[in-house]
């Protein structure tokens, strides 16, 4: 944009420039035209009284001399009986052609005539008699153009000094445009990318100042927003405390035994799991690390008695090297309770699973794979909300959101197993908000 108002300013202050500046150099020219030959026919003038009175070659002489012109040999003074006064043979290529001398005295005015190397201003002087001389004065074309080049030279620099002008003020202007305008993307990306308190001082146009007005009462707006469901979700998950009491009690009442044993596990679990609910939604975490293969051994490891259970065989491959994850470990955990949890819902029981863990340079994957009838419709199956098998149809969103989270994706294909494979891929550094939307505008156009 900087640029482009620079472009602007130049094209337009040029063309203005040179539509004064061509005409006032012609202008300039004919003006030093005029003012030579005005002071020549002056000069031609002067002669003429003297001519009236007396035509004595040696008086003609000295009026001649006495004027600028004759001084510097550049006047002449043609009788009508032929003479030219004063002689002068070396310099005929600058005097007047007989036709011209003649013309000059038909018209009986005074009339220039291009001679070489300049032009000769030719003054009739009627005498007596009916008798007429004729006196010429040489300008010289140097004397035509005099403080023309000069002329045009200062013009010039007076027009590129307002064009320079005019291109720094626009240059100064779009600086502060733009410094405006990137203050008010970066409180934008860095307000998507999960800083909730950032706030912007509006300055620059008074379009940028409303938008930047509009961004804090916006943030302002989320952020209440997102407090407002922050307090509904924590007050619904505290509701969970009193069947979880109930469950509880008819757990400890069921004796002892593996089963009895497995079920108060799992009770705790929850009751865990509901206390960490309450926990994050009062308090949300920011962003952080962890380590992806140590994630998944425990998940897996969980996982693995209802899978035993189930008559389920499964395997965690690749998670014998730490993956450090740009993403907090209950997110990454949720997401794999997620896509573990599709596997024993959509699939029959004593049906295979494996999930791999892959480390590759600047990326990392987490596969999940089983032996179950796949997914029939891949892409409506990531859409949040859609399900075909019964469920709430969030347990993929929640994979997909995680991996997009670190600038990633999830997709979903046929495993070796015969069933789905899904494979959530996350970006081990955090990309910049602006890069990161590029890159998902990018796979949004892919897909379609």
């Amino acid at each position: 944009m900087r640029r482009t108002l620079v472009l602007v300013s130049l094209a337009v202050t040029s063309m203005v420039a040179l539509a004064f500046l061509i005409p006032l150099g012609l202008t300039v020219r004919e003006i030093a035209r005029d003012r030579a030959l005005t002071t020549a026919e002056r000069q031609a003038s002067a002669l003429g009284p003297v001519l009236v009175v007396t035509q004595d070659p040696a008086a003609l002489e000295r009026a001649v001399a006495s004027t600028q012109a004759g001084a510097a040999q550049r006047m002449r003074v043609h009788l009508p009986d032929g003479q030219i006064i004063p002689r002068a043979d070396s310099d005929t290529g600058r005097r007047a052609k007989p036709a011209q001398l003649a013309e000059a005295g038909r018209r009986g005015r005074s009339y220039t005539a291009g001679v070489d190397g300049g032009h000769a201003l030719l003054q009739p002087v009627s005498l007596d008699g009916g008798r007429a001389a004729v006196v010429e004065v040489y300008v010289p074309d140097g004397d035509l153009s005099q403080g023309v080049w000069k002329a045009w030279v200062v013009m010039t620099l007076v027009a590129g000094a307002l064009v320079a002008g005019s291109v720094a003020v626009a240059d100064r202007l779009g600086a502060r445009v733009i410094r405006s305008t990137r203050r008010l993307a970066e409180a934008a990306g860095s307000f998507g990318d999960g800083d909730l308190s950032v706030r912007i001082d509006p300055d620059g146009p008074p379009e940028l100042v409303e938008a930047g007005v509009a961004f804090n009462a916006m943030a302002d707006h989320v952020v209440q927003l997102l407090a407002a469901e922050r307090e509904m979700a924590a007050d619904l998950s505290h509701r969970l405390r009193t069947p979880l009491a109930a469950l509880r009690l008819n757990a400890e009442a069921l004796g002892d035994g593996p089963v009895p044993d497995q079920t108060r596990e799992a009770v705790d679990r929850l009751e865990r799991e509901v206390d960490l609910i309450i926990r994050t939604v009062r308090r949300p975490t920011g962003r952080g690390s962890c380590d992806a293969s140590k994630v998944l051994a425990e998940r897996v490891a969980f996982w693995s008695v209802l899978a035993e259970d189930e008559g389920r065989s499964c395997e965690l491959i690749g998670a014998n090297r730490p993956a450090e994850l740009p993403l907090p470990a209950s997110e990454l955990a949720a997401a794999v309770d997620a896509l573990l949890g599709n596997v024993f819902r959509h699939t029959a029981e004593g049906t295979a699973f494996a999930v791999t863990l892959h480390v590759g340079q600047g990326v990392t994957g987490i596969l999940v794979a089983d032996a179950g009838p796949g997914i029939a419709d891949p892409d409506a199956a990531l859409q949040r909300g859609r399900s075909t098998g019964g469920s709430t149809g969030l347990g993929l969103d929640i994979a997909r959101r995680a991996a997009e989270a670190t600038g990633g994706y999830v997709r979903i294909h046929r495993s070796v197993l015969g069933g789905a494979q899904v494979q959530m891929w996350f970006r081990t550094r955090w990309l910049p908000p602006q890069r990161r939307s590029r890159r998902l505008v990018r796979r949004r156009h892919s897909r379609t």
